[in-house]
């Protein structure tokens, strides 16, 4: 490897990194769903919006975080982001109460929905056009279901001795990532024009209509697949919700 393609081939290491835990986040939750439950007391749709909270957040927020990555600068909306989800991941392993860990779920979420399209840009930056480029997306593009894989086993692992590590054990990857990050990731270069105005009320407008949407959708797969009508097509884990 040339000296002028490794920088590139270490950022898209550090940008893997940061997909990789959103990942691993996931699956290891996935797991972690019956202590989580049994230790907290919660309700069944309590529990569902643990996941669904994240759901939210992603899904809800990733417009608005491709639009502050054009305006705020690509590495802002990825070193700022990453930086909250780990604390705030963090903070989910402190939960005492449901609302607790739902709100910290719900900001990972967000912060996966700002880091993604940033991530997702630097690479189309810092890679130039042709197979080197497309290879850097089929690999960053990959990791997150890798992450998921291994979530799931991970999870299992750390479950067995306290649910609470599912969320401090990504803090040690993650601050090794923003760590690495700080001198890779490009800085933006200065626009050659004013930067545009933020139109306020349309991004609010559009990022509550999106996260109106995505609440929808989980909303309507819940009652689908909790109906006796789908019941020999409902998930085991909804069959076991139903007295």
């Amino acid at each position: 490897m040339s000296r002028s393609a490794a920088p590139s081939w270490a950022l898209l290491l550090v940008l893997c990194g940061a997909v990789f835990l959103e990942g691993l986040d996931i699956g290891m939750l996935n797991v972690a769903l019956p202590p989580i439950r049994a230790e907290l007391g919660l309700a069944t749709g309590e529990l569902q919006w643990v996941m669904s909270g994240y759901v939210l957040g992603y899904g809800g927020f990733m417009l608005l975080g491709g639009r502050a990555a054009d305006l705020f600068g690509r590495r802002r909306m990825f070193l700022v982001p990453l930086t909250v989800f780990l604390v705030f991941s963090g903070l989910g392993g402190l939960a005492t109460e449901g609302w607790m860990l739902i709100a910290a779920r719900f900001v990972t979420g967000v912060c996966a929905a700002f880091m993604a399209p940033a991530g997702l840009s630097i690479i189309t930056t810092g890679f130039p056009a042709g197979p080197r480029r497309d290879r850097a997306l089929l690999v960053y593009s990959g990791t997150a279901g890798g992450g998921f894989s291994i979530g799931l086993v991970a999870g299992g692992l750390l479950t067995a001795a306290d649910w609470r590590w599912v969320f401090f054990a990504p803090i040690a990857p993650a601050l090794l990532v923003l760590l690495a990050a700080l001198p890779l990731v490009p800085k933006d270069s200065a626009p050659r024009q004013p930067r545009p105005r933020v139109d306020v009320a349309g991004a609010i407008t559009v990022t509550v209509a999106v996260l109106l949407l995505v609440m929808t959708v989980e909303q309507a797969w819940q009652v689908a697949c909790c109906t006796p009508r789908s019941s020999s097509a409902r998930p085991s884990g909804c069959r076991r919700s139903l007295p």
